[in-house]
């Protein structure tokens, strides 16, 4: 049986304007690693006479991904920026996170990167940096 260990698991990303590969994200932080929002599929009202209404939406999946200070992932993100400001272009992402302990595969579709620590802050040690990718959707692939 498998132990609920991080340890095991992989991230990889597309940015198809940049890196048509997909690439190994390594390096993660020693409490955060990576994690995603809750997220709203419905909206809901209460009318005056009490009854509950609500429907289906549309919905993004906020991704945070924390590095530590010294993970060479750190430069997958920096060019990610960086190519993004040169271009004045969005550069969009596809993503993929594979949980050995529970043996389930997220596949993340669509992603623009919408929050970014451009570097570490300095304490006694170097900080882990936080890096938010925004995706149209988010899916559990079937076993």
């Amino acid at each position: 049986m498998s132990t609920l260990t991080t340890a095991n698991s992989a991230l990889s990303l597309q940015i198809t304007s940049l890196y048509p590969v997909p690439q190994s994200i390594q390096g993660y932080s020693t409490d955060d690693a990576f994690a995603t929002d809750d997220v709203e599929p419905g909206e809901f009202m209460m009318g005056v006479d009490g009854k509950l209404s609500g429907g289906y939406v549309p919905y993004p999946t906020k991704l945070t991904i924390t590095l530590q200070a010294d993970s060479a992932s750190n430069a997958i993100f920096d060019n990610w920026l960086a190519a993004q400001a040169a271009a004045k272009e969005v550069y969009f992402a596809n993503g993929t996170i594979m949980l050995s302990g529970t043996g389930d595969t997220y596949v993340f579709t669509q992603g623009g990167l919408s929050s970014a620590s451009p570097m570490p802050s300095a304490k006694k040690t170097l900080q882990p940096r936080k890096f938010v990718i925004t995706f149209e959707s988010c899916s559990k692939a079937p076993i």
